[in-house]
C-alpha cells in the first residue's frame, strides 16, 4: 500500500499577508504530501505593515511537539523557517533529533536578513545560534545576506563575483550542508541562485520578475523541501522553484497586489500539482 509522505515545516502563523505556514501548507499539499504545521508564533498578520497581533509560541512548542512523540510520528521532511529567539533555534535542534531518521530531508531557510540587513527581531544570538543548524540541514536555501552572516563574511552592496559566490558557498559545505542554493544574488538586470551540490557548482541567471513581494522565499523553500522528499534533483528542483516564483511575482504585479500582501500563487498553484 502506498504511503503518503509526511513534511514537519517549523514557522509562523500569519492569518494575512502570504507568508511563512500560510504558503507552506498549500504549496506542500498541492505536491502531494502532507503538511504538518509546528507554530513558532500567531499573528494576524506578518510584521512589514503597520500593526500586527503577536502571540510568542515559544514556550508552548515543546508541548506541543511531544505529543507527537507519544503518537511515534516520524517525517520523511523537515522544514524550519523564520525563527524568533535563540531559544527556539535551540528547540528546532531538539525537534529535529526527536523526528528524523536517516531517511530524513532536513531543509534549513535561515531567514534572518536582506539587502546587508538583518531584520529588526534578529540578534547576534540568534545569528550564532543559526550556525548550529547547518550540520543538521541536507538543504540550506540563504539569500546572499544570509550566506555571508552565516560564513562570517563582509557583505558589500557591489555585485558579487562568481568567485566570491562560491567561496561563500563551499564555506557553508564545509560547515556540514550537503546541498545549497544562494538565492538573491542580483547581476545586472538579472536574479541568481547559486547551487552547490556535490561537484557541481553552478550559476542560474533569471530576469527579475518585477518588484520583490513578501513571502516568495517561503514559496521558494516550500517547493525545494517538497520536491526533495519526492526525489527530484536539486538542480531541477532549484529552476522550478525559481521560475515558479518569478510567475507568481509577475501574475501579482499585473493584477496590482501590494507587495506587503504577498504574491498570488493560488491562482496557478495548479502548476505543481
Amino acid at each position: 500500500m502506498k504511503r503518503q509522505k509526511k513534511i514537519a515545516v517549523i514557522n509562523d502563523f500569519s492569518g494575512f499577508g502570504r507568508c511563512s505556514l500560510t504558503v507552506s501548507i498549500p504549496i506542500i499539499s498541492a505536491m502531494k504530501i502532507q503538511c504538518c504545521a509546528v507554530p513558532t508564533a500567531i499573528l494576524s498578520n506578518h510584521t512589514g505593515y503597520e500593526d500586527y497581533f503577536f502571540d510568542d509560541y515559544t514556550d508552548k512548542m515543546k508541548n506541543y511537539y511531544m505529543k507527537w512523540e507519544k503518537l511515534g510520528l516520524k517525517f520523511d521532511g523537515i522544514y524550519t523557517g523564520f525563527l524568533g529567539s535563540e531559544k527556539q533555534a535551540k528547540i528546532v535542534e531538539d525537534f529535529i533529533e526527536r523526528f528524523s531518521d536517516e531517511n530524513t530531508v532536513v531543509t534549513v531557510d535561515p531567514a534572518m536578513a536582506d539587502n546587508g540587513k538583518t531584520y529588526a527581531t534578529i540578534d547576534e544570538k540568534l545569528c550564532r545560534e543559526m550556525k548550529n543548524l547547518i550540520p543538521l540541514a541536507d538543504i540550506i536555501t540563504p539569500n546572499l545576506t544570509e550566506a555571508c552572516i552565516l560564513t562570517d563574511t563582509a557583505y558589500h552592496a557591489d555585485e558579487y563575483s562568481i568567485n566570491e559566490i562560491a567561496e561563500i558557498a563551499e564555506k557553508l559545505e564545509k560547515m556540514g550542508a550537503e546541498k545549497i542554493v544562494i538565492t538573491g544574488i542580483v547581476k545586472g538586470e538579472n536574479i541568481c541562485n547559486f547551487i552547490c551540490d556535490g561537484d557541481k557548482r553552478k550559476l542560474i541567471e533569471y530576469r527579475i520578475a518585477g518588484k520583490s513581494h513578501a513571502g516568495t522565499g517561503d514559496v521558494f523553500a516550500s517547493i525545494i523541501s517538497a520536491d526533495a522528499v519526492n526525489g527530484v534533483d536539486f538542480e531541477i528542483s532549484v529552476r522550478k522553484s525559481a521560475e515558479f516564483v518569478g510567475k507568481c511575482v509577475e501574475l501579482s504585479n499585473e493584477m496590482e497586489v501590494p507587495v506587503q500582501d504577498g504574491v498570488c500563487f493560488e491562482e496557478i498553484l495548479d502548476l505543481l500539482m
